[in-house]
């Protein structure tokens, strides 16, 4: 099932931050695991995660796995 991603916000890692409470080598070391959202590449040098990744992370932070 693919999701259509055409209306879901962007969000930078400041704000990703800010809705998870977790540091930025937290968030990383949870992607390398496969525990946290990956980041997508939006131009050169900047990242972002779609919203509806991080608010499905935020409603269940012990039970999220990557889908890869």
């Amino acid at each position: 099932m693919t999701t259509d991603r055409r209306r879901d916000n962007l969000m930078r890692l400041a704000e990703v931050k800010a809705r998870t409470k977790l540091s930025r080598t937290t968030i990383y070391r949870r992607i390398a695991a496969g525990t946290f959202p990956p980041s997508r590449p939006i131009s050169v040098g900047l990242v972002a995660w779609y919203e509806s990744d991080i608010d499905a992370w935020v409603a269940d932070p012990m039970g999220w796995r990557s889908a890869a």
